[in-house]
C-alpha cells in the first residue's frame, strides 16, 4: 500500500500514543499504591504484585509477540495488543479487590507486549529513507522517555483529584482512538504466513524462559540474589532460554532466525541497551526514592522536581538527536549520551542527606538529558541492517532486551542499596545518612553499568556505510552508525 507522507506521519503518531500508554502504564501506577492498598485491602507483600504482574507477561511476550507480528501481519498484531490494553484497562479500574485487580495487570501486560512487540517494526518499514527514519525513531524515542516522568505527575494528579481507578480509565479513551486511528492509517499487511516460522516448541522455550527470568529478578529483593529459590529459578530459566537457542539452530522454521544476531550493531545495540537502561532506571527509581525517603518530598512533588530531566530528555530526543545523528552517526552519539550519563551518575554519589535541589540535585538533572541522545540512537542501531521479513522480531528483541534491563537494574541496585543501608544501620548511622549512604552506592553501581554500555559502543558496534535495499532485496536500509 503507498502511503503519502501526511498519512505515514500520522501512522507515526498512532504507534507513538501506544509507546506512551505503555510506557505511562509503567510509572504511573507508582504513586497511586498507597490509596490502592487501603481500597482493595492488599497486604504489604502482595502490593508489588500491582507492579510485577505487568512487568512479568509484558517482558516475557515481547519476542514471541514480534515474531507472530511477522508472520501473521504487525498491524493485526498491533490492533490485538490495544484492544486487550484498553479492555484490561477498564476492568482494572473496576476492580473491586487484589485478585481482579491483578489478573487485570496481567491481561494489560499481554496487551502492552502484543502492541509494542510490533512497534518498531511498523515504524522501519513506513520510513525507508534514514533521514526521515531518524526523525521518525526521535519522535518516538520522545514519547518513551517522556513517558516514564509524566507517569509520575499524573498519577499523582489523577490520585489526588479524582481517584486511583481513573489512572486505569484515562487508558479507555485514548486506547479507543488509538484503535479507530489505527484502523484508517496503518498500512495493512498479510505478514509471511505461519509456514514461515511457526516454531510451537521455540514459542513454549523461549516465553517460559523469559517469563520465570523476569518473575525472578523481581522477587530478589524479597528473596535475596544467593537465596536457593533464586538460584534455582535461575538456573531453570537460563536452561529454557539455552535450550531456546539451540532449538533455533536447528529448527527447519526458527521462531527467531539467528541470523538476527549475526549483525555487530544490532547484537551490540541490545546488549548495550541492557546495560544502559540497568543503570538509567536507577535515576528513574532511586532518585524519586531519595527524594521521598530522605528528603521527604511528596509524590507529586517528586514528580515536578523530575521533569526536567523528563523535559530536556525528550526536547533533546525530539529536537536534536536526529540532527546529530544523520551528521556525526548513530554511535559517536550514542557513546556522546552514554558519556553525560555516567557523569550525571558519579555526581549522585556525592548526594547528602541534606542535599539541596539545585546545587546537588539539578546538575545530574541536566546532564541526564544525554538520555536523549542514547535512546534513538540504540533504537536506529536495534533495528538496522534487519530484513523487512524480520522487522517484527528485531522489534520484539529491542523491546525484550529493554525490558530486562530495567528489571535487572531495579532488583540489582535497589538490593544493592538496601543491603548497604542495612549495614550502615548496624553500624550505628541514623536512618537519612544510612539510607543516603546505600543509594550512593546503587548511583555508583549504575555509573558502572553505563561505563560497560560505553565500552560495548566503543569496541562493538561498527559504522556501516550506508545502503539502499537493491531490487528485490528484502533487507532494510541500514543506518549510519
Amino acid at each position: 500500500m503507498s502511503y503519502v507522507r501526511s498519512s505515514r506521519w500520522t501512522a507515526l503518531a498512532v504507534l507513538s500514543a501506544t509507546g506512551l500508554m505503555t510506557i505511562l502504564d509503567g510509572s504511573i501506577v507508582t504513586v497511586a499504591m498507597p490509596a490502592i492498598q487501603q481500597d482493595l485491602g492488599f497486604s504489604a507483600a502482595g502490593l508489588s504484585w500491582i507492579v510485577n504482574a505487568y512487568l512479568i507477561p509484558f517482558g516475557g511476550l515481547l519476542l514471541l509477540a514480534g515474531r507472530l507480528g511477522d508472520l501473521i501481519g504487525r498491524r493485526t498484531m498491533f490492533l490485538t495488543g490495544n484492544v486487550v490494553f484498553t479492555a484490561a484497562s477498564l476492568l482494572a479500574g473496576a476492580a473491586t479487590g487484589p485478585g481482579m485487580l491483578i489478573a487485570a495487570r496481567l491481561l494489560q501486560g499481554v496487551g502492552s507486549a502484543l502492541a509494542s512487540a510490533v512497534v518498531l517494526g511498523i515504524l522501519v518499514t513506513l520510513f525507508t529513507d534514514p533521514v526521515e527514519r531518524g526523525k521518525a525513531i526521535a519522535i518516538f524515542s520522545f514519547t518513551g522517555a517522556a513517558g516514564a516522568s509524566i507517569g509520575q505527575v499524573l498519577g499523582g494528579l489523577l490520585t489526588d483529584a479524582l481517584s486511583w481507578p481513573w489512572i486505569f480509565f484515562i487508558n479507555v479513551p485514548i486506547g479507543a482512538v488509538t484503535i479507530a486511528l489505527a484502523l484508517r492509517v496503518l498500512p495493512g499487511d498479510r505478514g509471511i504466513g505461519l509456514s514461515g516460522g511457526a516454531d510451537v516448541a521455540g514459542a513454549v522455550l523461549v516465553t517460559a524462559g523469559l517469563m520465570l527470568g523476569i518473575y525472578t529478578v523481581v522477587q530478589v529483593e524479597e528473596h535475596g540474589w544467593l537465596s536457593g529459590r533464586t538460584l534455582g529459578l535461575g538456573a531453570v530459566s537460563l536452561v529454557l532460554l539455552a535450550a531456546f537457542v539451540a532449538r533455533q539452530a536447528t529448527a527447519a522454521t526458527p521462531l527467531m532466525p539467528l541470523r538476527v544476531l549475526r549483525s555487530r550493531n544490532v547484537a551490540g545495540a541490545n546488549l548495550a541497551q541492557m546495560l544502559a537502561l540497568s543503570g538509567m532506571f536507577a535515576f528513574q527509581v532511586l532518585v524519586a526514592l531519595y527524594m521521598q525517603r530522605v528528603l521527604g518530598y511528596g509524590a507529586l512533588e517528586t514528580g515536578l522536581a523530575m521533569l526536567p530531566a523528563a523535559l530536556l530528555i525528550g526536547s533533546i530526543s525530539l529536537f536534536a538527536s536526529a540532527r546529530l545523528s544523520a551528521r556525526f552517526g548513530a554511535r559517536a552519539v550514542l557513546m556522546t549520551g552514554l558519556a553525560l550519563l555516567v557523569t550525571a551518575m558519579l555526581l549522585l554519589t556525592r548526594v547528602t542527606p541534606d542535599a539541596g535541589y539545585v546545587t546537588h540535585l539539578l546538575p545530574p538533572m541536566v546532564l541526564i538529558a544525554g538520555g536523549g541522545l542514547v535512546l534513538p540512537a540504540l533504537a536506529a542501531l536495534g533495528m538496522s541492517g534487519a530484513r523487512e521479513s524480520d522487522a517484527g522480531l528485531a522489534s520484539g528483541l529491542f523491546n525484550t532486551t529493554q525490558q530486562v534491563g530495567m528489571a535487572i537494574g531495579v532488583a540489582v541496585l535497589s538490593t544493592m542499596a538496601a543491603s548497604r543501608t542495612g549495614e550502615l544501620l548496624a553500624a550505628g548511622a541514623g536512618e537519612p545518612a544510612a539510607l543516603t549512604g546505600g543509594y550512593r552506592l546503587a548511583f555508583a553501581i549504575a555509573a558502572g553499568l553505563l561505563t560497560a554500555a560505553f565500552a560495548v559502543a566503543l569496541f562493538v558496534l561498527r559504522r556501516p556505510a550506508p545502503r539502499t535495499p537493491a531490487a528485490g532485496d528484502g533487507r532494510l536500509a541500514e543506518v549510519t552508525s
